[in-house]
This record gives C-alpha cells, structure tokens and sequence, in this order.
C-alpha cells in the first residue's frame, strides 16, 4: 500500500501497519495485565532496590516508605483480575524474577557485545539478560565505566575529567531505549560496546512524526506510557522525553561529536562517541558556564558548536540545526549577541574576536573579517560602476550589514582611495575617486 505523505506518497509495509494499529488498539501496551503472571513472580529484593534508590534520588519522596504491595499497587505495578493480583508488563519489567520475564515476556532481553579494536566484526565478549530494568541498567553501565579511559582537561586552576562514555548519557540512551523499544517486537535489544562508540540498537521504528531530524525538539511519544511514568515517578527521569536533550547536551558541551540516530522501518539505533572532537571547545564552555553562573542552552551550545567548525551560520541554518522553530533560533541569537559571544555579520552571525581568540585565534578572526571586507568591496565597487555613487542604506541593504558596519567598511574604502564622500548629511553619497576613474 502507500501512505500519503505531504504532497507525495511512499511505501507502508505491512510491519509499519502492525506497529500502528497495534498501538493504536492498545494505547499503552505495558501497562496491560499479565493473566498468566501471579504473586510469586515478583522479585521481592527488586522492590527493596527501587525503594533504596528513590531515598537516595528524593530522600523528600514518602513513596518509598510504603508496604511493598501498596508501593507497586500505586506505581500501577499490579492490579487485581478476578480478585487475584497480577503484574502489568511495566510490573514485570521493574519487579518480576527472571525466570518469569523469560517465561512470560521472553523478548524483553538485552544482549550486550563487546569488540575489541583488532577485531570489529566478532564480538570477544557477549552477556545476555532477562532481567529487570534496573538491574539491566546497572550491570551493564558498571561494564562500561570499568573499561572507561580519561582525560583531564586544565582549566584554569580546574581539571575537568571526561571519560569516553559518560555514565549519565549511556544509562540516558539505555532508559531511551528499553521504555520505547516495541515490546510486541520478538527482537532483544543490542548493546555494541567498541572502543570509540557504543551502538544500541532497539526493536520498534520511531513513534508516528519523530524523525532523527526533529527528535531534540519534538514532544515526547512514548510507545510504553507505564515504563516512561514509572521511570519517572523513580527520579530516573526528570521529564518524560528529557533524555534526548541530556544526550546531546553533554556530549557537545564535552567536545564530542554529535549523537547519531538512525532510524529503520523497525527498528532505531543510536550511536555515542568517545572521542574528544574540540578540547578547546571544552574549555571555553567550561570557562565561560562558571563566568556567567549558568548553563548554556542546548540550542546556544550547537549554534556555538557550528560557528567553531563553520565560521558563519544563518537564521535559516540555526533553525534547521537546533531543530526548533525560526522564533527560537533567532532568541538563541539574540541572546548570544547580547552576551559577547557573537556578531552579525551581514545577514548570517560569527564568533566575536574574543570568542575566537578562545575556541580557535585572533588570526582566523582577522582573516574572517578581511573575507567579509573583501567581498564587501566588490559588491559595493560594481554597485558604483552600474550606478554612478551608492549610499550608506543602500550599503547596508546590499551588504547585509548594521549603520556602523557599513559606515567602517566604506570610510576603509576611502582610506584606501577606492572612493570618495560627497556632499554631507542625508544627502551624502560615494563615488568612485578621481585616482580611480
């Protein structure tokens, strides 16, 4: 079949159509009860784990003060069925022995693979898990920060220490991935562990209108509302769909390349990079977050991110990059000029010297103006040779650039006997000058 997409039409497979309509006719699949599950199916040291971590997460939380069953009870763990309690799939997956969730919900596994440098297409070390989500979480993120290298980074009478795989950004993407993998999916949930990145791979495409294009911005689907409310309620999230934001927020902020996100009719996988891309970059945010007393925004740590590799970026290009709207892009903008840490340059925005004296040198600011001087120049010279004369709005219509800008490019112009100025006020022009004619 095809589906209507905007003005044209693409393929609809048929497991796109089972993915929907299963959704569609159980809104939330976890939080269906499990007929066959009964009270001896539930781990009872899980429930001492959870409550011992809300204490230590919101030591203000009474949740974890509650008796075991009214403590799942109210998380929506359990629920009765013909008078007898049962675990709900979120309740299985949170609490249930694992010998019941390979019993019951066989496919809830996660099978983590290890490769070593000198080989990248056989695993050297391979653990599969049937376990409880927690418990998921925390074994495999111990394996990673075990194997985790460091780098310290001086700043100033500081010392940032970055490891190769942040423990908040793996256990983040980790979450991600079990509270909205496709649990009607009978594929386990892959955890690639190479030296430079870590590729988690989970059954399910992206929910209806996610793309890896908007997935920063766009508000959150989750496929498992019961998981994602649970994890919440636990203070292993702050929000629902926040993990995205903290992924990319620490991963820029921390020099490294971006996330990346690849989505399949059935799947999404989603790898993280342990490189270093810019230890200058880290620096400078660093140094310029403990100045101010805040944290830069997402979008300001991209848009600053870009200007560092790309020397200018436009409003349109702003927009696309921090996936939001024109309004947003713009106030990110706004907010850097007003801050130092940018200026506009024509109609697109650059680093200001001092900006750039501290991510890359005052010699490629130097060279960056001159570029724009130069093309300046051109524009405005042929402009005179069509025109007779042009006018200060008239250069700035032209170049794209402030009163100020305009004024200091043509008065350099005269400087170097390009052009001269005649008459005064608001009738004042430049033409060519006579040693050029």
């Amino acid at each position: 079949m095809l589906r209507r997409l905007s003005k044209n039409s693409k393929p609809y497979y048929p497991d796109e159509m089972s993915n929907k309509y299963s959704a569609v006719q159980n809104p939330d699949f976890s939080g269906q009860i499990i007929v066959e599950s009964t009270e001896d199916d539930i781990n009872k040291l899980e429930i001492y784990k959870l409550k011992e971590k809300l204490k230590a997460r919101d030591p203000e939380s009474t949740l974890s003060e509650m008796e075991d069953m009214a403590f799942l009870s109210d998380l929506g763990l359990t629920k009765y069925d013909a008078g007898n309690l049962k675990l709900t799939i979120a309740g299985l997956l949170f609490v249930g022995k694992e010998q019941a969730i390979h019993r019951l919900l066989p496919q809830a596994e996660v099978i983590y693979l290890h490769y070593s440098q000198s080989n990248l297409e056989e695993y050297d070390a391979r653990l599969d898990m049937t376990a409880p989500i927690i418990s998921v979480i925390d074994r495999l993120s111990e394996k990673i920060q075990d194997a985790n290298r460091i780098v310290n980074v001086q700043v100033g009478l500081f010392r940032l220490e970055i490891v190769d795989f942040s423990e908040r950004v793996f256990q983040e993407a980790l979450l991600n991935a079990l509270a909205h993998r496709d649990y009607q999916n009978q594929a386990a949930v892959y955890v690639k562990h190479y030296q430079d990145k870590i590729v988690i791979e989970n059954p399910g495409g992206f929910p209806e209108g996610i793309t890896e294009h908007n997935i920063i911005t766009h508000p959150s689907v989750p496929r498992n509302k019961l998981i994602a409310e649970t994890l919440q309620r636990l203070k292993y999230v702050q929000r629902t769909g926040q993990g995205v934001d903290i992924i990319f927020r620490d991963m820029v902020s921390s020099g490294k390349p971006y996330p990346e996100y690849r989505a399949y009719n059935d799947a999404v996988s989603l790898s993280i990079y342990s490189a270093i891309y810019d230890v200058e970059f880290v620096k400078f945010v660093a140094r310029e977050q403990n100045l101010r007393q805040r944290n830069f925004s997402l979008s300001e740590l991209m848009i600053l991110r870009y200007l560092t590799d790309n020397r200018r970026i436009s409003l349109a290009t702003a927009t696309d990059l921090i996936q939001g709207t024109r309004d947003m892009a713009q106030k990110s903008l706004n907010d850097m000029s007003r801050d130092g840490l940018i200026e506009v340059s024509g109609k697109e925005y650059m680093l200001t010297a001092r900006t750039y004296e501290a991510v890359k040198s005052t010699v490629e600011y130097t060279k960056d103006r001159s570029i724009q001087y130069i093309k300046a120049k051109e524009m405005i010279m042929e402009y005179i040779e069509g025109n007779g004369s042009i006018t200060n709005e008239k250069t700035r219509e032209l170049c794209g650039f402030t009163k100020q800008q305009a004024r200091s490019a043509l008065d350099k112009m005269r400087g170097e006997s390009l052009i001269q100025l005649v008459g005064a006020g608001r009738s004042s022009k430049y033409m060519k000058s006579s040693e050029t004619r």
